[in-house]
């Protein structure tokens, strides 16, 4: 048989989908792969219930089999959760083609659902694991038998589908062929490299629908050329009746279809219906924003900042004339309300009750030292918003996992007109105080040169900053907090971040995270 090129065209048909579209949520597992994102166990949880709980997707995917202890730790908890929440079979993981220890991982980790990566393309399955397709084949059915006596539920990714069909439909075909009987509840069509428009992506679907009617497929779209949404609605045109998606289009490279766009795509442009919870989807874009440090663009379609505020004079003159400025995106549809310039401010509430509003959920011990913090830096500002509580909560978690062997002693940082900013500060390390001054091109130069010295002395190597990144809170004013969020370029690449009403304050505080997270390695 051949398995190269061979696409036929594909007459256009009235459009499938039952109605209803169901939603895979892969934030947890792909949304992770953004590059410098990394969740905790406790974050990972919380996004997890408020994903099934309150945004209400039909599944999630929420991590790969074999990845690290933390990542098994984590779907533990979330698995020990769904399972008392009746929510198990809507947890899903990755694993691979590796004679069952995916299946194992799995298990051993509480899941129920295995979703199985294979190779989609004959150059993958053939230059990447130098296996014929026959082979490939009597590989797939080997873990699925396996996966099948271990009681899990089983799905399909097709690995570089998009080019698959593209290069090497028969091989596709030959692979479907093989495995349409087997016991795999829905075949995953991604566009793993992005690569698709949305013609190729309608008749590339349809292929599939027609070709093998009794089969569920989704489409796992990746957005490289900006075309995520459009290749959506065309997959679901062409019969696709699952789509997966990430919380504000997090993922490799350009990222993934954003959940919020989807949603509003198929209820106004399709017709069709999802279970998701639409008004909460600012919510969690907020919470997923804080967690995981990648901040929304403020123009992000429904969950930037600035998309339902109005500036121009002539727009609020419209609105108060018969809504002339409004479409079907209202803003309260999902969470927000219309601003205009110069609009409403929002006021003080009860710490816990903000909490809940915004989805999260804490247990007693960091409630007590997230509120413990409000107070704390309520001393350095008039209020705190409910803006500021995503970024307080991220950095009280955060700061629990980083064992503390270096503490800030004391530190003073002077700036005069034509002087350069000198800094003097003390740090101790194990009990023992280290301190010098020095100066910089700015404060927080200086205050870095003195830690430059003093590790310098200790013989003890620093990772190189490469990013340097200060945001507030959205609505924030003069007043409001800063987060300062440092990548650094060590043994890897990793962030940390600060959080004060003072930029260098908080810079100085993500650097001394830096430092504790390094002293951990060194032995």
């Amino acid at each position: 048989m051949s398995y190269g090129n061979n696409i036929e065209g594909i007459q256009s048909h009235p459009l499938g989908g039952g109605g209803l579209i169901k939603i895979m949520d892969t934030t947890l597992r792909d949304g992770e792969q953004t590059t410098g994102v990394s969740f905790n166990e406790t974050e990972k949880l919380s996004m997890a219930r408020v994903f099934l709980n309150e945004l209400k997707v039909d599944r999630i995917e929420v991590a790969s089999a074999r990845v690290s202890e933390g990542e098994y730790k984590g779907v533990r908890r979330i698995t020990e959760w769904a399972r008392a929440n009746g929510y198990i079979d809507r947890v899903e993981v990755l694993g691979f083609v590796d004679n069952g220890t995916s299946i194992d991982w799995i298990v051993n980790a509480g899941a129920k659902v295995l979703n199985l990566l294979l190779k989609g393309s004959y150059k993958h399955v053939t230059e990447q694991l130098r296996r014929t397709p026959e082979e490939h084949l009597d590989d797939a059915k080997r873990n699925i038998r396996l996966a099948k006596e271990k009681g899990l539920t089983i799905n399909v990714y097709l690995e570089d589908w998009s080019n698959g069909m593209r290069h090497s439909k028969d091989y596709v075909h030959f692979l479907m062929n093989g495995l349409k009987d087997e016991p795999i509840n829905r075949f995953m069509l991604p566009d793993t490299l992005g690569i698709l428009n949305p013609d190729e992506t309608y008749d590339y679907c349809k292929d599939m629908v027609d070709t093998y009617p009794t089969l569920q497929f989704d489409f796992h779209g990746h957005n490289d050329y900006d075309l995520a949404i459009a290749n959506v609605f065309h997959a679901i045109k062409a019969g696709v009746t699952c789509i997966h998606t990430t919380i504000n289009g997090l993922g490799e490279r350009a990222g993934n279809a954003p959940l919020s766009s989807v949603i509003a795509t198929i209820k106004d442009h399709l017709k069709m219906q999802t279970n998701v919870d639409e008004s909460k989807l600012n919510m969690v874009s907020k919470l997923v924003e804080s967690f995981s440090g990648i901040r929304i663009p403020t123009n992000k379609p429904l969950i930037g900042e600035f998309v339902f505020t109005q500036c121009s004079g002539v727009h609020a003159d419209g609105d108060s004339k018969s809504n002339l400025y409004f479409n079907d995106l209202l803003p309260e549809r999902f969470g927000r309300e219309r601003k205009y310039a110069l609009g409403k401010t929002s006021g003080k509430a009860n710490i816990k009750k903000n909490l809940e509003e915004i989805g999260i959920n804490l247990d007693a011990d960091s409630l007590k030292k997230v509120t413990e913090r409000v107070i704390e830096l309520s001393d350095k500002k008039n209020t705190v918003s409910s803006e500021d509580l995503p970024y307080i909560v991220s950095d009280v978690l955060r700061n629990q996992s980083i064992k503390q062997s270096i503490e800030m002693h004391n530190y003073s940082i002077s700036k005069a007109y034509g002087l350069k900013p000198v800094a003097s500060a003390a740090i101790k390390i194990k009990g023992k105080i280290y301190e010098d001054t020095s100066h910089g091109d700015g404060q927080y130069d200086a205050f870095m040169n003195v830690i430059k010295k003093i590790y310098k002395r200790l013989r003890k190597p620093l990772p190189r900053l490469i990013d340097y990144a200060v945001t507030i809170p959205p609505g924030g004013k003069t007043d409001a907090f800063v987060e300062t969020v440092i990548t650094w370029q060590g043994d890897n690449e990793f962030r940390t971040r600060g959080l004060d009403s003072d930029q260098t304050a908080a810079a100085i505080k993500a650097t001394m995270k830096m430092l504790n997270i390094i002293e951990q390695k060194i032995k």
